[in-house]
């Protein structure tokens, strides 16, 4: 049977070793045009290459047997089960073996310029990266990192939560379990900006602390998660001080030519009795790809570390479904259009049950019970994308993107209310409320390159959101003839809210070793609705906040192994619908209600100053930063008489990050990483709320390209934290005297087999030694010993 390949160089990136970008994707040579397929007979068979693709099937390239090579011998490499590399041929001359060991390494041990934002089949422009632009790890400024498909297979990632655990600085709070909130920086909530696919999922209706929609993402849908640590509004706009996260899902592979594979993934958790199934497809024909798939979660309550037994109300069920379109509509244009639905349902705010709301809290008070159950909790995002190069007399633009999303975020919640905490008391009322909120934004952007000056990247983003909300009461509901009484929902039933930001960064190298990356952003944001406060009742309001950021990071490649890196980084944050008009019970006692007070407060506004060091050569890749950030105005909460009060408060945060790989020898490495973390309010002078503890991981990993297959031994380290703000004290989710510190210890190992390493198998043993601990803040304890085991299918 003939082999099937793209036709010169795109036959290289379709191997994996170079980063796709539009031009190769579009096979670009005096017009771009689209990669030709070309059918070549089997005169002699072909030497395999190893993919590390799982959805890849290793292929032949150029210089195979059946390749003209003028005579010239070639060397494949090739590794055994320890993943040696044999020994080159005789008569290969240095270069070759150089160049054969440097394609092995590559596969097992990337380097920091070969881990790339943007420029992917699924992201040919780039221009919906992270960074809104194609950029490496070496050269961005930023302490970033990406998440790519084989870490979640290896990681086992059935949530979000086991998504993004191990990532350096990121911290991951769960009020209850199936919910999820990432810290950043001692940032989170509103202040870190969530992306999926470059758009936002922010909204205004983000809880100002913990809250859970981050988990509101199929991990089985994902094919790499970007994290940017630091400010970066003048990219985004506001939410972004902390941090961002961009999910970037999977989109079939133009560069595999004609093919369909199916796939198919089934994980099982003992600690939480857990099943998680997700039946999937990609395939290209033509000019036209489609990728999707559906998924299913079912879990029970977590079994907690020590002797501590299952933690009740923990389990829940959630199902997904995704599917994409794409379209090459000419030879440089890419349409797009993409669905996702997200749904949990049973979904329990596990520190308000029985026995866990007992806590005490560190003040000695003990909570009433107040049962919160969330069905369903639902995310939805439709969007159409046309991206592509520009014609080439077209003087202010190269490459192109243009995006129109629509978005909803729907929760509907049951909340009890008694009068003790007797298990077998009946509740004395229940409240019934769903709130919707939909949205639908557009973003427009683009890149010029100038020569020797540099790149520009351009556009403008609009998001606008309007929400339905709806509550009622029922006094004494397990009584006959309860009925149920309309009450304030949550949010006005009339909110709105609308943002519209202008952007541009300029790319320039300054000298042959330093290049600078500057950007500013203009962003106009308005919120309405009309609140029943509290002492005027029903008054309608809206609010305008506008504001000029910017920032510059500076690289400076003092080596060809090394970079100096810097810069100072604005951040800014407007207050949302959320902020000025929730009706809520917030923390885990108090009642956040509107107050007309809080419609004075102003935006958060920050500047984050950053330097640092990256190194990048054969055996070792580190990227290390040291931060400072100065809030002149940071949003808090005053708790007087049981309520919330909104105020502006200064703030300073201050940490370090670092995270490394060091090769040992061929495919086993030491890997880990390391964050500390520092917060005050400078108004009170207290502790900023929840800054995470000092925290690390360390590692030892050995990873097999071929056939795939992997083991690693890791321990993650977290220090005691017990510098809790004032607002914690009666939290029982804050242990009093103190979160203790603890650490687990982990093995992992998996293993591709079949004739195209279509099968994989995958066992992981978290938390050896069974040790009880707690993430600092969290209504849900960490799982104890946890056996996961593992099986996907995908040609």
């Amino acid at each position: 049977m003939g082999s099937i390949a793209l036709s010169d160089d795109p036959v290289i990136a379709a191997s994996g070793h170079h980063p796709v970008t539009l031009a190769t994707l579009l096979q670009q040579d005096e017009q771009a045009t689209l990669p030709e397929i070309e059918v070549r007979p089997p005169e002699v068979p072909a030497t395999p290459v190893p993919s590390t693709d799982p959805n890849r099937p290793s292929s032949p390239t150029a210089g195979d047997p059946g390749t003209d090579t003028s005579g010239i011998e070639t060397f494949e490499p090739s590794t055994d089960d320890f993943g040696t590399p044999p020994t080159p041929p005789s008569g290969n001359n240095q270069s070759q073996t150089d160049a054969a060991n440097e394609a092995f390494f590559s596969e097992s041990f990337p380097s920091l310029s070969n881990q790339m934002f943007g420029g992917s089949a699924n992201n040919p422009t780039g221009l919906n990266s992270i960074v809104r632009g194609e950029s490496d790890l070496f050269t961005t400024p930023q302490m970033a990192t990406i998440i790519d498909r084989d870490d979640l297979d290896r990681r086992q990632a059935t949530t979000m939560y086991r998504a993004l655990q191990e990532e350096v600085g990121v911290t991951l709070q769960q009020t209850g379990n199936g919910q999820l909130s990432p810290f950043i920086r001692g940032l989170t909530g509103q202040q870190i900006l969530v992306l999926v696919d470059g758009i936002r999922m922010n909204t205004s209706i983000l809880r100002p602390g913990p809250n859970q929609y981050a988990a509101t993402i199929d991990p089985g849908s994902i094919e790499r998660i970007e994290v940017i640590r630091g400010a970066e509004s003048a990219l985004w706009g506001s939410d972004a001080i902390g941090g961002v996260i961009n999910v970037v899902t999977r989109s079939a592979d133009p560069l595999r030519g004609d093919y369909f594979s199916p796939q198919f993934s089934q994980i099982y958790s003992t600690a939480e009795a857990s099943s998680y199934t997700r039946t999937g497809f990609s395939g290209w024909y033509g000019a036209t790809g489609i990728t999707g798939g559906v998924s299913y979660l079912d879990v029970g309550n977590v079994d907690v570390g020590g002797d501590f037994g299952r933690q009740p109300a923990t389990d829940y069920t959630q199902y997904a479904g995704d599917i994409k379109l794409q379209r090459m509509l000419n030879e440089d244009s890419l349409l797009t259009v993409a669905l996702q639905h997200f749904e949990q349902q049973d979904l329990k705010r596990s520190d308000r049950f029985l026995p866990f709301v007992l806590g005490p809290a560190s003040d000695g008070s003990v909570p009433t019970q107040r049962p919160t159950v969330f069905d369903p909790q639902q995310r939805d995002l439709i969007y159409a994308r046309l991206e592509g190069l520009a014609a080439d007399d077209l003087f202010f633009a190269d490459a192109y993107s243009i995006t129109l999303s629509g978005s909803r975020t729907k929760e509907a919640s049951v909340v009890d209310r008694y009068a003790s905490n007797d298990p077998s008391a009946e509740p004395t009322r229940r409240e019934i409320g769903e709130f919707d909120d939909l949205g639908w934004g557009t973003t427009l952007s683009a890149v010029k390159g100038m020569g020797d000056y540099g790149k520009l990247t351009y556009g403008t983003d609009f998001y606008a959101e309007s929400i339905n909300a709806e509550r009622v009461q029922i006094n004494n509901p397990t009584l006959p003839g309860a009925t149920p009484t309309p009450t304030d929902p949550q949010y006005p039933d009339d909110s709105e809210a609308d943002r519209v930001g202008a952007f541009l960064s300029w790319n320039v190298p300054l000298t042959e070793r330093l290049d600078a990356t500057t950007s500013v952003r203009y962003e106009n944001i308005n919120v309405s609705g009309t609140p029943d406060f509290d002492t005027l009742g029903p008054v309608f309001f809206e609010r305008s906040y506008q504001d000029w950021i910017a920032s510059v990071g500076l690289s400076y490649l003092l080596t060809e192994q090394v970079r100096l890196v810097g810069g100072v980084y604005e951040g800014f944050r407007a207050p949302t619908i959320d902020d000025l008009t929730a009706n809520k019970t917030s923390l885990q006692n108090n009642v956040s209600v509107p107050l007309i007070g809080n419609l004075d407060v102003q935006a958060e506004h920050s500047y984050t100053y950053e330097v640092g060091l990256k190194y990048n050569d054969d055996r070792l890749r580190l990227q290390l930063i040291e931060y400072w950030t100065d809030f002149d105005s940071i949003l808090a909460r005053e708790s007087i008489g049981g309520s919330d009060f909104l105020t502006n408060q200064t703030a300073y945060l201050n940490g370090t990050e670092l995270s490394g790989e060091y090769m040992l020898y061929r495919n086993l490495s030491l890997y880990g990483n390391f964050a500390y973390t520092y917060g005050q309010l400078t108004t009170t002078n207290e502790p900023i709320s929840r800054i995470p503890p000092t925290q690390g991981i360390l590692g030892l990993r050995l990873t097999v390209p071929q056939p795939r297959a992997y083991f690693e031994v890791f321990t993650w380290m977290v220090r005691r934290a017990d510098r809790y703000n004032d607002v914690n004290l009666g939290d029982v989710r804050f242990i009093p005297g103190g979160t203790p510190g603890y650490a687990t210890l982990n093995v992992r190992t998996g293993r591709s087999f079949g004739e195209a390493n279509q099968h994989q198998l995958s066992v992981s043993l978290e938390n050896i030694t069974d040790k009880y601990y707690r993430v600092l803040g969290s209504g849900v304890d960490g799982t104890g010993f946890n056996a996961v085991f593992g099986y996907q299918y995908a040609m």
